[in-house]
């Protein structure tokens, strides 16, 4: 990230550094360093033609994952966002593998090549105005009405989402701009390219941005309230205590977390708006049943994808206001953004008192540095549109003249009258910021910042926004958005119990906390509840357990990879193994079963934040009386980590894990038990010691003990944390693999992972033909260009042609045979823990999932909901 590439190579794995000395020139996985851009000639698009084009992630480079400076930038200013060029890099998937390039992409090309031939200076869209739809169909486009979303039934308007550009005839250009240029070479659908082509013309036209706005603020310069905090004085209720309306923008599917902080800030007095990502049905289907149980709280009819960074989130608030606003049989004072990674720290007796006695006031968090600085990192110059669920970048723009522009949190509070200003007013800086924002990064995190201090209300801006939020820039500035969006942006980290202190600080008012993530940590919720609400009783159950529901019946199976969905099946066998072998009596068949279809939901288990398995629900024909019954199987993995024996003196590694979905910035792999196939590319993880700098060897071995990488790589003495994904060609030999860590060549540590045969193709069972393309390792057994062959005797790896028999024999089944395979398979690395009845059952030694701790049917008190208290509570 702004660093010289000669010294990046020298952070990397031996074994790479010269390849990327070979390739400095070529683009650089992770993002880190690409190539210059330029503008695309005849020759170029007609390569592309040639070969077809698909936008592709390029491989991560190594890089490892430390505390100290040299795994991420010094200063984040320095971060190089001017370079998104076209992917260009093929996928080294085998062809008949590889995505196919979408004829209408070709065509697109085609026509642009045919312009420049032409000299015509057309429309790189090359289309009509009526085939251009309007920016209000955008809005249209990325919302879906729920049946039964909320019972209060309110006028859709459209003055919340992005202003209207108003042409006919949209005017047609040379897109010429490099930015613009590589996000239509990047965009998948149609649409997206037309609005892109739209939008860029538009604004080269001088149409589309405002190039002056009105300043209404009386004041010069920023206002900023001081309020006064004393949070040992315990304030009396007031006479008029404020109302709150709550709108809570979730996505996800931790419902359970949800309902937890829902509980927590409940109180009858006040109203809550819930906003479920379109994207997120199974939350949404959680909310939308709890939301019945009380009056005043409500479920948008409409969903938005709100991505992160994208135009979507302030379209979404300003819908929100426009709701809450327009429902007459709901009074209140306050407007309070929250998420379901949010938490209260102070109770909610305590934000009425402070809010009643501000209740002029507007509370927002500044960034707190020059303004030039801001524009700067913030993306606010450029051009940016949101489609195809992604922010694309498109060039460069001026800030309007007249106004402040100021930014910093998009969380905030804001009261009623500046709401109705913002959602309602039609005078030149509201209508205007709503055009110049519709176009911006992040822009929730500067429009009402922006509007505030410029308006007649500028006088009640407080410069906080009553939250503490949790930022690690080591560790979150990690550019873990460039799928998204064409940007590098900084993300917080999740709470610890060791943070617990900082929730209890005074020198400023704060309400709530983020970001807390319950399969990250959640005994620090749990400390804060007890700390806000008291202990549960002594012997409540599930305080420390915690479920998150991975795949839900509704969902549809095409929901799932074929990957998790074999595994799924394959533990639900392991689950009637278990059922058999343990329950079953000899003689006869009352817990004997045989599964019926697929599953019908999973849920990741976690005790005392230690992931412990999948629980599998599952409908069985039990073989005694042929009724069907329901099941739910605890399957958990095996422990595959081992050091050593005997121990090397060697003391820095504490931990080692193959996976992939690795989270950087909280370190762990988001693919709980590391699901494997053949077509993934595992990342190896290590956890270190504080020592000495040292070098280590890591060497990654196949099922048939084919050395398929190795490389060395540079622990500094401050490293907590290296992790790299080798590039393997795929596909990967289905079986047990094993990573090996040397040091000066004395085995250190070991551990294993499961790649496993996939008995499904697009949710099908698998063919021959695909099983055996899918199961027999790469061309030759070659994982990289370079042989290890050499490696095997001196690590006391023979090479069996008994079991490369076996393996050739094993990726020709399909099956029962294939399912024997897998099974044995999975057997070595996961252990069916337990099995439980969900209904009725013919077993007579069956327990009832209900009244059994672990499974996801037994009670979870912290996070149900129930009756409203006497005095207005549900906590």
């Amino acid at each position: 990230l702004g660093k010289p590439a000669a010294e990046e190579i020298q952070s990397q794995p031996g074994q790479l550094r010269e390849t990327l000395s070979q390739n400095k020139n070529a683009k650089r996985a992770g993002g880190v360093t690409q190539p210059r851009m330029c503008e695309f000639s005849p020759v170029f698009l007609s390569l592309l033609l040639q070969d077809g084009y698909f936008s592709h992630r390029p491989k991560e480079k190594v890089r490892t994952d430390s505390n100290n400076e040299n795994s991420v930038p010094k200063d984040f200013e320095n971060v190089d966002n001017s370079n998104f060029a076209p992917r260009t890099q093929k996928q080294k998937h085998p062809p008949e593998l590889a995505k196919k390039t979408p004829s209408r992409q070709k065509e697109r090309l085609q026509r642009k090549l045919d312009s420049q031939d032409k000299g015509q200076g057309q429309s790189v869209l090359g289309k009509g105005p009526k085939e251009v739809p309007p920016p209000r169909d955008r809005a249209a486009g990325n919302s879906s009405r729920g049946k039964d979303a909320s019972r209060h039934a309110h006028r859709k308007s459209g003055g919340g989402g992005s202003p209207e550009t108003k042409s006919d005839q949209p005017p047609k250009c040379d897109i010429s701009g490099k930015e613009a240029i590589s996000a239509l070479t990047r965009a998948k659908s149609k649409h997206c390219r037309q609005e892109i082509g739209e939008t860029y013309c538009r604004h080269k036209l001088g149409l589309l941005m405002p190039e002056k706005v009105a300043r209404f603020c009386p004041l010069e310069g920023k206002a900023n309230k001081n309020v006064q905090w004393d949070e040992d004085s315990v304030e009396h209720v007031p006479a008029n205590p404020v109302r709150i309306a709550f709108v809570l923008v979730v996505h996800g599917r931790a419902s359970r977390q949800l309902q937890r902080m829902f509980k927590a800030i409940y109180h009858k007095d006040h109203f809550y708006y819930i906003h479920v990502d379109k994207r997120s049905n199974y939350l949404h289907r959680q909310v939308v049943q709890f939301a019945r149980q009380y009056d005043n709280v409500r479920v948008t009819p409409w969903r938005m994808a709100t991505i992160w960074g994208g135009a979507s989130l302030l379209s979404t608030y300003l819908q929100s206001m426009r709701d809450l606003l327009e429902m007459t049989d709901w009074s209140w004072d306050f407007f309070i953004n929250l998420s379901a990674a949010d938490y209260p720290i102070r109770t909610n007796d305590q934000l009425v008192a402070f809010l009643s006695r501000y209740r002029d006031m507007n509370f927002l968090k500044s960034h707190g540095r020059d303004n030039a600085r801001f524009i700067r990192k913030q993306g606010l110059d450029r051009l940016f549109l949101e489609c195809d669920a992604h922010m694309w970048r498109l060039g460069d723009r001026q800030i309007p003249e007249g106004i402040a522009v100021d930014g910093g949190s998009d969380w905030f509070l804001l009261n009623r009258k500046f709401v109705e200003y913002v959602t309602f007013s039609t005078d030149d800086l509201v209508t205007k910021m709503k055009q110049f924002y519709s176009y911006t990064l992040l822009p929730a995190e500067s429009f009402f910042h922006t509007v505030l201090e410029n308006s007649p209300y500028c006088d009640t801006m407080v410069d906080n926004n009553l939250r503490i939020t949790n930022w690690n820039r080591k560790l979150g500035c990690k550019c873990q958005y460039k799928h998204i969006v064409d940007w590098c942006g900084c993300s917080p980290n999740d709470f610890k119990p060791q943070d617990f202190h900082r929730f209890q600080q005074t020198a400023r008012p704060t309400f709530f906390a983020r970001k807390f993530e319950a399969v990250v940590n959640q005994e620090i919720i749990g400390q804060l509840d007890y700390y806000l609400y008291g202990n549960y009783p002594a012997g409540t159950p599930g305080l420390r357990s915690y479920w998150e529901n991975v795949y839900d019946e509704p969902d549809g199976i095409h929901s799932l990879s074929d990957v998790v969905l074999t595994l799924y099946h394959s533990f639900t066998r392991l689950g009637l193994r278990r059922a058999e072998s343990s329950l079953h009596t000899e003689g006869e068949n009352s817990c004997r079963y045989y599964p019926m279809g697929h599953p019908a939901s999973v849920h990741l288990y976690f005790l005392a934040d230690r992931f412990q398995g999948f629980l599998i629900k599952h409908h069985v024909t039990n073989l005694a009386v042929s009724k069907l019954e329901t099941l739910e199987t605890w399957v958990m993995p095996k422990k595959v980590f081992k050091i050593a024996s005997p121990p090397s003196d060697f003391g820095r590694l504490q931990f080692s894990e193959v996976g992939t979905d690795w989270d950087a910035k909280e370190r762990l792999f988001r693919n709980f038990g590391g699901l494997l196939g053949p077509m993934d590319e595992p990342v190896g993880m290590q956890k270190w010691g504080k020592g000495p700098n040292v070098t280590v060897t890591v060497i990654w071995v196949d099922p048939v003990n084919v050395i398929a990488a190795t490389y060395d790589i540079l622990i500094e003495s401050t490293a907590e944390f290296t992790h790299y994904k080798p590039p393997l060609n795929l596909p990967l030999r289905p079986g047990v693999w094993t990573v090996k860590i040397l040091h000066h060549w004395v085995l250190v540590a070991e551990t294993k992972f499961l790649v496993a045969p996939l008995t499904f193709s697009n949710r099908q069972p698998i063919k021959p033909d695909e099983a055996l393309k899918l199961h027999s390792g790469p061309f030759r057994s070659a994982y990289m260009e370079q042989s290890f062959q050499s490696l095997n005797p001196v690590l006391s790896l023979p090479i069996n042609p008994a079991q490369v028999e076996q393996a050739r024999r094993n990726a020709a089944s399909t099956g029962t045979a294939l399912e024997t395979w897998l099974d044995s398979l999975v057997s070595g690395t996961w252990t069916a823990m337990d099995i439980c009845t969900v209904g009725p059952t013919s077993c007579p030694v069956m327990q009832t999932c209900s009244q059994t701790a672990w499974s996801s049917f037994s009670p979870d008190p912290k996070s149900e909901l129930g009756a409203v208290k006497p005095d207005g509570r549900l906590r």
